[in-house]
């Protein structure tokens, strides 16, 4: 695995942060990783109305202030999947 770190979120404190990485070495198709706040069990239950939530998945919270970083981490995965990274 080869994970290309993005970016952390920009008003983060110490080292709890949101996150975004793209494991590149997944091809054709590199997935994106987040690091995200735990959503409360009433965000998980009404996200799982429109979509079921195994136990190996998990409802994160990622805040506005990373679109950017998100952005890139897209771009990213893009480069990757093209053989352009």
């Amino acid at each position: 695995m080869a994970l290309l770190f993005v970016g952390i979120d920009p008003d983060t404190e110490e080292t709890t942060c949101p996150a975004a990485w793209v494991d590149i070495d997944m091809k054709p198709d590199p997935d994106l990783l987040f690091q995200g706040w735990l959503a409360d069990e009433a965000t998980q239950a009404e996200c799982r109305r429109d979509s079921p939530q195994p136990e190996s998945e998990a409802v994160i919270r990622i805040p506005y202030r990373m679109i950017g970083i998100i952005r890139k981490a897209c771009d990213a995965a893009e480069q990757a999947a093209t053989g352009k990274l």
